[in-house]
């Protein structure tokens, strides 16, 4: 194709954030449990978003090299304090109030994370390194990059946040995988953490449990943990092929859907939009996932190459996760839908992360 990457990138980008913009004002239409503010509120980040996103695609990336570490230990010593002065809400401990805005240390520590990796594994050569002493080289090339991501991961669930503690690790294997060890080293290791995993289960909180058997079976507590499960199932049902229409789903303007605004904002695309809208959306989520793939092969440097691996990673990993809460094919682990979800610090972040991939689109920039 010839069409350049940026525009394609910023085209669908556009294009998701205005469907999440429909949706948020469909879920706070005369709504009195959820607020209209939420739209304009979303309406207003949207603008800023898309100039950072500007902004920062006129940087070059390649100064952000320095500066990896700063981020890294920023974000370690926000999601510290969070611990100590943060907002308590919803059982959990993981925002700052500013100015009556709430900031979330955990997403500005994703990018944190990805830019630290990148400009570790791009110092690395495990391909070359591994011919001569295999074993030798499991302390810098595999339990270094792995304790880099731990410690803010540890930190994250401990406030706590089991959906994105989680995201780390699926960043971590990803990125490793890029970095060039080979599949073996990577599969052991795997293999290992999926044998400890069960012994996991004594640490997890009792709501966490409980959304973890819900998502085997949400019948056993259905006006429970099991309610949002079934809802959201049952608005995605009944959307059917053409959708109920804009501002007429049941499960939505009823009340019947928790959390619609922000982890289960996909079921009122589903139950409005029907099967056509969630395509055009998902194929919109593809194209744009697709074509971050292509600048990491085109891209000139192995650190542009690792940044534009993770950046696609964890947008992948989001809308995977989150799609799959919402047809019941995941466990609910509370991430948001990116760019749809409403929700600021999350919102800005993979603006962000898109600005950093216009930026290294231009170094390759046709198909």
């Amino acid at each position: 194709m010839g069409k350049n990457i940026g525009l394609v990138i910023w085209a669908m980008t556009i294009v998701i954030i205005v469907a999440g913009l429909l949706a948020l004002y469909s879920a706070s239409y005369h709504n009195i449990r959820i607020s209209n503010e939420v739209f304009y509120d979303q309406l207003l980040f949207a603008i800023v978003g898309l100039v950072i996103m500007f902004l920062i695609s006129k940087l070059d990336y390649r100064n952000f090299y320095e500066l990896a570490y700063v981020f890294y230990a920023g974000a370690v010593i926000l999601l510290i304090l969070v611990l100590v002065s943060g907002r308590h809400a919803l059982g959990a401990t993981r925002w700052f109030s500013i100015g009556g805005i709430s900031f979330q240390p955990s997403e500005m520590a994703k990018f944190g994370l990805i830019l630290t990796l990148a400009r570790y594994f791009s110092t690395r050569n495990p391909s070359v390194s591994f011919e001569t002493d295999p074993f030798g080289n499991l302390w810098p090339d595999l339990f270094v990059p792995l304790l880099i991501t731990m410690f803010p991961m540890l930190l994250i669930f401990k406030q706590p946040d089991l959906g994105t503690a989680l995201l780390f690790v699926g960043i971590f294997f990803i990125m490793l995988f890029a970095s060039g060890l080979k599949y073996k080293y990577i599969a052991g290791f795997l293999g290992v953490c999926l044998f400890f995993l069960p012994f996991a289960w004594h640490i997890l909180k009792p709501y966490q449990r409980d959304r973890l058997l819900v998502f085997l079976n949400p019948n056993i507590d259905p006006l429970g943990a099991g309610y949002t499960i079934i809802q959201s199932k049952i608005a995605v049902g009944s959307g059917k092929f053409l959708g109920k229409g804009w501002l007429s789903g049941t499960q939505n303007q009823l009340n019947f859907l928790p959390e619609r605004h922000t982890d289960f904002i996909f079921s009122v695309i589903g139950e409005e939009w029907g099967l056509i809208g969630t395509i055009i959306v998902l194929g919109c989520y593809f194209v744009l996932i697709w074509s971050g793939l292509k600048i990491a092969e085109q891209v000139k440097d192995k650190f542009g190459m690792q940044l534009t691996v993770g950046i696609i990673a964890i947008f992948t990993l989001q809308v995977v996760i989150n799609i799959g809460m919402v047809l019941g094919l995941c466990p609910v682990v509370g991430l948001t839908l990116p760019l749809i979800s409403f929700g600021r610090s999350s919102f800005i972040t993979f603006m962000i992360m898109l600005g950093f991939l216009l930026n290294l689109s231009r170094r390759r920039t046709v198909f």
